[in-house]
């Protein structure tokens, strides 16, 4: 199990781990069957944000360093990040650099703006 860190929001308003979104780069390889505890976080924008993960299941793990609310218990793919949130992903799906999975914020304007990356299962 691994540990990664994404920071939603960052130097510029709509970035992740201080980058925008460039469908050339593959930002994260996971290992098929593989668990990891990702920590994301809110950078620049003082405000919440819907994070979805395609092809995975996740479960909230902590919130503000404290034991999950009722809304985050179960399985799920999208959660809202107010403050950090530290998830346990499950990669049971492939993904190839041909056709990688994604993880973004669910405002269609953010996601616009750049707020996305992708990562491969292999």
């Amino acid at each position: 199990m691994g540990m990664g860190g994404m920071n939603m929001g960052g130097r510029a308003a709509h970035e992740i781990d201080g980058r925008a979104f460039d469908m050339r780069r593959i930002d994260q390889r996971v290992k098929l069957g593989d668990a990891e505890v990702w920590e994301v976080t809110v950078g620049g924008m003082a405000m919440m944000h819907p994070f979805h993960i395609h092809g995975v299941h996740f479960e909230v793990l902590r919130r503000g360093g404290q034991e999950p609310v009722t809304e985050d218990q179960g399985r799920r793919d999208t959660v809202i990040v107010d403050e950090p949130v530290e998830l346990l992903v499950h990669f049971t799906q492939p993904a190839s650099e041909k056709a990688p999975f994604m993880y973004h914020c669910h405002i269609l304007e953010h996601e616009d703006l750049g707020m996305m990356g992708q990562f491969t299962v292999a």
